[in-house]
């Protein structure tokens, strides 16, 4: 870029050249009636931007009759016939003026032709005919509609130094839009230069044009002098605060778009709004384009009507204060979104016409769909209200934005209730509406919300609220769900992308639930949905990414489908490992982990050398995967190597890595190794966790070494690591087979109380548990614990269920379990052995 258009926008600060140079609002119009063999007169008819028509007579030199025929012979696509015509026409007449081309580029500039313009161009040229500024505004235009902007800016540069021509402000604003159409910044600067050479100026056109080229670059600073700029030169009017309104909005600056919609509140309050409508019913500002500078610094509350008029309610003369954007601040009126519902517009004895509440409701909508893009629920809010007072009932776009804004910071139920209010008002949610409130409840997994939102979607031109759903599907595992909703994108004619099917693969990949061994049956049913997600895939044209790749690996794994697995494998090389050897990690990690899982170890050692081969860095992921595989192998030598990898590629042994190299050494019965390892992960100072203790407890209560056993517990306790299930299981039966059933039932007590412990160390409301639970004799007791179970609280209910046990076995139930003489000899067994290494 050049130049911004900042810095060129600040030099180009001159009166405007003219007054009558902005009376050039549109394409004129030529109506004709004949006085003599040959010659027409026309009445020229301009329409200037407050409505009005200026209109003069000329009489042309030429036949209509010519000038039709070169149209008619446009419009039949035959452009020969036309170029002959248009030379013909040329040639027959030497007196020739622009206006008697004007029929031919008022056709190009409205089909648009730019290249039958640049012909005509040149035989204008060729006569020697001066252009006039009707004639080089359409010739713009057609070149700019058609994309020629190069050609359209020689031409104004053309006319910017031919003598006696001097091209008029509209000219210019033409091709300001197309360059803001076009996203073109350096013919935008390019004019802008230009017009400070010229020392043409700006109208509020030129304003527009500028707003758009400064949304479309993100340029918030260049938006701001653009608006400074605009108030020194013109007074403030209904349709160019809509515009900033829009450009404010557009580049996320939420206070000066809530600013500048307050001041458009305020004046039309006061009645100063010049907007009038067309037959055609678009909307135009009625006041002459003439700039007035404004005497004093803008302010809401300047905005007053004289003293024998209303004044404005000071609810409209709110600024917004700098943290004001802030959802708490905001909803400044302290109702939530049910109370928007019950209140009553202000009765204002002012009468607004329709165009300028038109206007209004699409400026409020402005914000609060900006509101919904920068999560500002509170503020979203309180433009409804302000809505709702002014009269302004919202629509089903306004409550569009509402609801995004509403849902972003509180939740689907918020939307919900949104919902509620607009079916009372008859007014039907859009589409996307439905589709951002599913989303928002498949966020939460309420499934039954969410299909119940998109059942009621007409169309749908993105799949993102069924991937939403299909995802919560995959989440609690329900493909029989996704199925439903399947079909339903497919009647709604719905394009899948490749988010779709990399959830279609982690959903339908695998046949068989979770921790279930695929058997032939499910392998062959697999197969068969694999090869239909992929056919899918291909009649859209869809290719695999990195994700459905490892969603497809992973179930293959799954369902024990070695064979594809390998063969899918050297497909993932040669789309994303040869490319990217950062995504080959992973895939290849995949692959390593189902095939451990398999017991394949020797297929996983291969594959493991390949990937080392192929110039494949190893994460920790797959050594820790090649260390469990050394696991199936019972090879604590290969452990050991594949460790000091490990260190060499720079990762540390984490509690992971420990918990399978003890398992390795207590496949040989090598219990005191354990322990030494286990030591050195604590002072390593890993987190330990209750599976790597549970590992060593399981071995010694196999092997029934008491004083293992009570090592380990209270090592435990020491380093504050909870019991689960499985702890309680190996020391209960350590005692148990070896014939000390009390003290079983004592060590099953306390473990149990300690699995209840909360997150400090403290214990719960014990009345509670006794009382429902533990002393309970109704027969419903048991079934309140099972439910805890089915409320995923595992730990709670089997710490329950044993403590249950114990009471109705007669054994007495404390609520100090390191008080028990079991808890306080072990602690004095723990630190003398401490002492004694």
């Amino acid at each position: 870029m050049k130049e911004s258009i900042l810095s060129i926008y600040n030099r180009a600060r001159v009166p405007l050249r003219s007054i009558a140079d902005s009376l050039f609002k549109s394409q004129p119009q030529y109506n004709g009636r004949r006085i003599g063999p040959d010659r027409l007169e026309y009445s020229r008819t301009l329409t200037t931007s407050n409505g009005h028509e200026v209109s003069w007579h000329s009489a042309e030199s030429i036949t209509r009759s010519m000038q039709i025929q070169i149209i008619d012979a446009l419009r039949l696509g035959e452009r020969g016939k036309a170029s002959n015509l248009l030379l013909n026409h040329g040639h027959r007449n030497d007196s020739l003026r622009a206006d008697d081309f004007i029929y031919i580029l008022n056709y190009c500039a409205t089909s648009p032709d730019p290249l039958f313009v640049m012909e005509t161009w040149r035989i204008m040229d060729e006569k020697e005919i001066s252009l006039n500024n009707i004639c080089s505004l359409l010739m713009v235009q057609a070149l700019c509609k058609g994309g020629y902007l190069e050609e359209a800016f020689k031409l104004i540069n053309f006319l910017g130094e031919s003598p006696g021509i001097y091209p008029v402000l509209p000219i210019y604003n033409t091709f300001l839009r197309a360059c803001a159409k076009m996203q073109s910044i350096k013919n935008a600067n390019q004019c802008l230069d230009l017009m400070e050479h010229q020392m043409v100026g700006k109208n509020e056109v030129t304003y527009s044009e500028l707003l758009k080229l400064a949304v479309w670059q993100q340029n918030l600073p260049a938006a701001h002098e653009i608006w400074k700029d605009y108030i020194k030169h013109y007074s403030l009017s209904i349709i160019p605060l809509r515009k900033f309104i829009w450009s404010f909005t557009r580049l996320g600056d939420l206070k000066s778009a809530y600013e500048k919609l307050q001041y458009m509140v305020t004046l039309a309050i006061r009645g100063n709004t010049y907007v009038n409508k067309t037959s055609e019913g678009k909307l135009y500002s009625s006041r002459l384009d003439i700039p007035i500078p404004s005497i004093c610094e803008l302010d809401l509350k300047k905005l007053y009507l004289e003293e024998n008029k209303h004044s404005v309610p000071s609810i409209y003369c709110e600024n917004l204060d700098d943290h004001a954007v802030n959802a708490d601040q905001c909803t400044a009126f302290g109702l939530g979104v049910g109370e928007v519902e019950n209140v009553r517009m202000d009765m204002l004895d002012i009468h607004i016409s329709q165009p300028v509440m038109k206007i209004l409701r699409w400026s409020f909508s402005d914000v609060i769909h900006a509101c919904a893009r920068l999560r500002n629920g509170g503020l979203a809010e309180q433009l409804i209200l302000q809505m709702q007072k002014f009269g302004l009932q919202p629509s089903s776009h306004t409550y569009d934005g509402f609801v995004r804004a509403v849902t972003s910071e509180r939740g689907f139920s918020s939307g919900m209730e949104i919902l509620r209010i607009m079916q009372q008002r008859n007014l039907k949610p859009y589409d996307s509406t439905l589709a951002n409130l599913s989303i928002g409840c498949s966020k939460v997994l309420e499934l039954d919300f969410a299909e119940a939102l998109l059942d009621q979607i007409s169309e749908c031109s993105y799949p993102h609220p069924f991937n939403a759903f299909l995802a919560a599907c995959d989440t609690v595992d329900q493909p029989e769900r996704a199925v439903q909703m399947l079909a339903k994108m497919k009647q709604l004619k719905v394009m899948p992308d490749i988010r779709t099917y990399e959830l279609l693969f982690s959903l339908f990949g695998n046949v068989n639930a979770p921790y279930e061994e695929g058997d032939m049956l499910s392998r062959v049913d697999a197969a068969k949905r694999i090869n239909a997600i992929e056919m899918d895939m291909a009649r859209y044209g869809i290719q695999h990414s990195y994700l459905s790749m490892k969603n497809l690996l992973k179930a293959l794994g799954a369902e024990g489908m070695i064979r594809e697995l390998i063969q899918y494998l050297d497909v993932a090389e040669n789309i994303f490992c040869r490319n990217n050897i950062y995504l080959g990690t992973p895939i290849y990690n995949t692959v390593l982990h189902s095939l451990v899982e398999a017991k394949e170890s020797q297929m996983a050692i291969k594959i493991f050398k390949n990937m080392k081969s192929f110039g494949f860095p190893a994460d920790a992921a797959t050594y820790h995967i090649m260390i469990d595989c050394c696991s199936i192998l019972g090879c604590y030598r290969s452990a050991c190597a594949l460790v000091s990898m490990m260190l060499r590629d720079g990762f540390y042994p984490l509690t992971v890595t420990y918990t399978v190299l003890i398992k390795i050494l207590l496949e040989d019965d090598d219990i005191g190794e354990a322990l030494n390892l286990l030591d050195q992960a604590s002072s390593e100072r890993n987190e330990l966790d209750t599976l790597l203790f549970n590992t060593i407890l399981e071995k010694a209560c196999e092997k029934e070494v008491i004083e293992v056993v009570e090592f380990v517990v209270e090592w435990m306790r020491q380093e504050k690591v909870q019991p689960d299930p499985a702890t309680c299981h190996f020391v209960f039966f350590a005692y148990a087979n070896s014939g000390f059933h009390s003290t079983a039932m004592e060590a099953l007590q306390v473990l149990s109380m300690r699995m209840i412990f909360e997150e400090d160390g403290s214990f719960p409301e014990k009345a509670e548990f006794e009382d429902d639970f533990i002393f309970a004799e109704d027969t419903e007791a048991e079934s309140r614990i099972v439910q805890l179970f089915k409320d995923s609280e595992e730990k709670l209910a089997v710490a329950l269920l044993n403590l249950r046990w114990c009471a109705v076995l007669g054994f007495p139930i404390s609520w100090s379990p390191n008080q028990s003489p079991w808890a306080r000899r072990l602690s004095s067994n723990y630190t003398a052995r401490k002492g004694a290494t």
